[in-house]
């Protein structure tokens, strides 16, 4: 499958320099969702986030960012030019950034997966997502790029250290110390245990 999608990355990509506006937009389609979502988690700006991938797919676009297909795949070289950019982006500001904050509604929206539920459940959903949305936030960057890559991206500890341009002792160092990080911010929102009667 991943083959295969490669494949179809690289003939788009092919014809996207050829001059075919449609090949772009199938490129911009496929990819624009996930690169969006990690620089969103990753930032916590959608205003940052949104300019983030469209420098990405304009810097593919020009030639600006060279990608190379013998050097993996194309979703994972756009996840580090995205990175590279919010890096760049952070550097002069040196704070964090706060995360997006819910609506008039308090729905959020990167919570659609509580839509169907019970108001109390969404309630507790949005609060839960919401908790660990700012505890990310609050994570050092380098360890918050490897915990969203692996936990939410799914990247394995190879495909991480390629788009970080890290060892992979490093990755599996800075997940293991970003995991308990996380872990001990959420600490403060687990559920109570249940009491026997």
């Amino acid at each position: 499958m991943t083959a295969a999608i490669d494949t179809a990355d690289h003939e788009l990509l092919r014809q996207t320099h050829a001059g075919r506006a449609d090949a772009f937009t199938a490129l911009y389609r496929r990819h624009q969702g996930p690169l969006y979502r990690y620089a969103l988690m990753r930032c916590g700006a959608p205003e940052m986030a949104a300019d983030v991938v469209q420098d990405a797919f304009m810097g593919l676009l020009t030639g600006r960012f060279a990608f190379d297909p013998l050097r993996g795949q194309l979703q994972h070289f756009l996840v580090g030019v995205a990175r590279k950019l919010i890096l760049k982006l952070e550097a002069p500001r040196q704070c964090q950034v706060a995360l997006p904050e819910p609506d008039e509604d308090g729905e959020l929206d990167l919570d659609a997966a509580a839509e169907g539920a019970e108001p109390l459940a969404r309630l507790l959903g949005n609060e839960a997502a919401e908790a660990v949305r700012q505890a990310l936030g609050l994570l050092p960057p380098h360890y918050r790029d490897v915990v969203i890559l692996f936990e939410l991206h799914e990247l394995s500890y190879q495909e991480i250290a390629a788009v970080c341009q890290l060892d992979i002792g490093t990755v599996r160092s800075r997940l293991s110390r970003g995991r308990a990080a996380l872990a001990k911010r959420l600490k403060a929102h687990a559920p109570l245990p249940c009491l026997a009667h």
